[in-house]
């Protein structure tokens, strides 16, 4: 009987970079009164709140958030709520940070210019994109390529089968190997310091609740050799390999099915 349940977010709760349909969201909410329930992504907590807090809307009163576990940038950011029944979900204020783990000013200009240099160099740069395409998330820096804000329509055919990611990490590695990389998502690529990666956060996920890792079910899409779900199945976790948000749907449903 697992006593966790944890999740990526794109492409396994929702279409990347979008909110949770109303389906999701539903279910979701049936979990929460289950189990707790870890959700853990490269990206930052503002991107939590419009992805998987704002679409629960009403469903989320304290008793389901007090079960939510935001692990954001990885889980080298944590946060719980703490905010009143009534309070809403997507008030920043209603939520405590456990722990933070920035990088320096100096490792994120580097990451920076290293991997700016790097999609140059191999003519992988947009000039013309939807918002930033360097983002600092103090504990990570995040490449992507179309921008952050790129149509889903727009950025799923870019690079399907992760070469011209994976391209990117190997050319940004020679510059600076001093640093972890990691494919994400459909256009970006996460740069960290060594071993802040999705172990750091179910780690700290598995002292902060008292379990262990056979306690925990994980659903991801990047588990494959280089992904960013990919540190979970090494950690040993009993993962679930999705290709979108409805086949964890239809595995969510089957869990509470089964648990109540």
């Amino acid at each position: 009987m697992k006593k966790v349940i944890a999740f990526d977010i794109d492409d396994t709760l929702n279409v990347a970079k979008t909110p949770m349909t109303s389906e999701m969201a539903g279910v979701m909410a049936d979990l929460l009164d289950i189990y707790p329930v870890c959700v853990i992504s490269g990206q930052k907590l503002s991107q939590f709140m419009i992805q998987i807090l704002a679409p629960m809307g009403l469903l989320a009163t304290g008793q389901r958030l007090r079960n939510l576990h935001l692990m954001v940038a990885q889980g080298t950011q944590y946060y719980t709520y703490n905010g009143p029944d009534g309070g809403m979900a997507v008030d920043m204020n209603n939520w405590r940070q456990v722990y933070s783990f920035p990088m320096s000013d100096a490792q994120t200009a580097k990451i920076t210019a290293i991997i700016t240099q790097a999609a140059r160099e191999l003519g992988y740069w947009c000039d013309n994109t939807a918002g930033d395409i360097i983002e600092n998330r103090s504990s990570q820096v995040t490449y992507s390529a179309l921008g952050q804000q790129a149509a889903p329509e727009v950025k799923y055919p870019w690079d399907p089968n992760h070469q011209k990611r994976q391209s990117i990490v190997q050319r940004a590695r020679q510059l600076a190997p001093e640093f972890e990389y990691e494919i994400a998502g459909t256009t970006s690529i996460n740069v960290f310091l060594p071993g802040m990666n999705k172990t750091f956060g179910m780690s700290k996920l598995m002292e902060e609740l008292s379990v262990e890792r056979q306690d925990i079910l994980y659903f991801g899409d990047m588990t494959q050799p280089g992904g960013n779900d990919y540190p979970v199945i090494q950690m040993g976790i009993e993962t679930i390999t999705v290709k979108n948000w409805q086949e964890t749907m239809m595995a969510v449903k089957g869990v509470v099915g089964v648990s109540r």
